[in-house]
């Protein structure tokens, strides 16, 4: 590990408490260095050990009382000494809390202030609820996770939370912050998960542009239409991801699944694909999916197996990689991307809601005059001792 620190080390993140994207940001921050102290609430409706909640890993907490006067000047004070604020709320609640962007702005020219939310700052859905699900199915992304006669897939929220939100807050901030270094100006960042799920479908509209794609589902080269970029039950099963896209993949694909490719309908004949896919599918059912795992591994056919959560963090090529790693007792995936000269590391672990507070405000340089009125009031909450939790 090198003694230099992630790329983002001196950096000051100041993370106010919310679910799913914007905390993820905040996690790739403090993987990357930036020192991130999370505002939490005095009371929460999450669930769960807060001390396996990976998400939240690498940063210190806070607890404070944003209901009362006392507590949002702490979190002012707070914001003066930050490069960059990040939260995920509704829009306009920063606002009513006297901890919006013209207040902080006023006081700190220079803070970059990171917005995540799912509709954005403004439109006609801006002030309504929603979830990954919602922002997949507006922007057009869901319908391509479906199947041909079939729903689309109810997908966990990766692609709209993290990919289409947390990511891309992420990518602004670091943006944000580069072009800081040239004004001297902070500015604001609406990083809203259904402009980043839009976002991942360019590649899609440009073949839809270009005439190579159908606006419909199950029927185009990557979605399920072609039987040689499609996913087969094995013998015991379990699953093959096959995605023998180029000609020459394809060859060693049905060299090892035992085809020549003249006893095989042309793969480019549309009008034979169910043909093609179900020879396909009959081959792959012969064998377990370990077996075709080994069948195909070191090849160029483009096949792998699908494998779960707990089977990913086992395979050869994660383990080389170190791409999970245990820490604190808990198995997860590591830092990324990765640094030749300052690589990322985990902080710490998750900590409970005011854990690590204390080194925090003195480090941060906070008046203790603020922070004596803010505890008479009780809106400063008492860092807990993690040994007796």
């Amino acid at each position: 590990m090198s003694e230099l620190g992630g790329p983002l080390t001196g950096l000051r993140v100041l993370e106010f408490a919310a679910l799913g994207p914007a905390p993820y940001a905040a996690m790739l921050l403090a993987d990357l260095g930036a020192d991130v102290l999370r505002v939490d609430r005095p009371v929460t409706t999450v669930t769960g050990d807060p001390r396996m909640a990976v998400l939240n890993r690498g940063r210190r907490s806070v607890v404070l009382d944003l209901k009362k006067p006392e507590g949002v000047q702490v979190a002012l004070e707070l914001a003066d000494r930050a490069d960059v604020l990040v939260e995920g709320l509704r829009p306009g609640v920063m606002e009513r809390l006297g901890l919006g962007p013209e207040v902080c702005h006023a006081r700190n020219p220079r803070l970059v202030y990171g917005r995540m939310t799912g509709w954005g700052q403004h439109g006609p859905l801006a002030h309504t609820a929603g979830h990954d699900l919602n922002y997949l199915a507006l922007s057009g992304g869901l319908r391509l996770l479906g199947r041909r006669d079939a729903p689309p897939a109810t997908p966990p929220g990766l692609v709209a939370d993290f990919g289409g939100g947390g990511m891309m807050l992420a990518f602004g901030v670091v943006s944000a912050l580069y072009e800081m270094r040239r004004s001297g100006q902070g500015q604001v960042i609406d990083a809203a998960m259904v402009d980043g799920v839009a976002s991942l479908t360019t590649m899609v509209h440009g073949f839809l542009a270009q005439g190579r794609w159908v606006d419909e589902v199950g029927v185009n080269f990557s979605d399920g239409g072609s039987p040689h970029y499609d996913v087969y039950e094995t013998a015991d099963g379990g699953y093959l991801a096959a995605a023998a896209a180029e000609p020459q993949f394809y060859a060693i694909m049905l060299r090892h699944l035992g085809f020549t490719p003249d006893e095989l309908p042309d793969r480019d004949d549309v009008a034979r694909r169910a043909e093609l896919r179900d020879r396909i599918a009959a081959a792959v059912r012969s064998r377990t999916r370990a077996e075709w795992a080994a069948i195909f591994d070191g090849t160029d056919a483009c096949v792998t197996p699908v494998l779960s959560l707990t089977e990913a963090t086992r395979h050869p090529h994660n383990t080389a990689r170190a791409v999970f790693t245990d820490e604190f007792g808990v198995v997860q995936p590591a830092p990324v991307p990765r640094f030749d000269r300052t690589p990322g590391r985990i902080a710490g672990p998750p900590p409970l809601p005011g854990e690590g507070s204390t080194p925090a405000l003195r480090e941060w340089d906070l008046p203790p005059h603020i922070l004596d009125r803010a505890q008479a009031a009780g809106a400063l909450g008492p860092e807990p001792d993690r040994a007796r939790t």
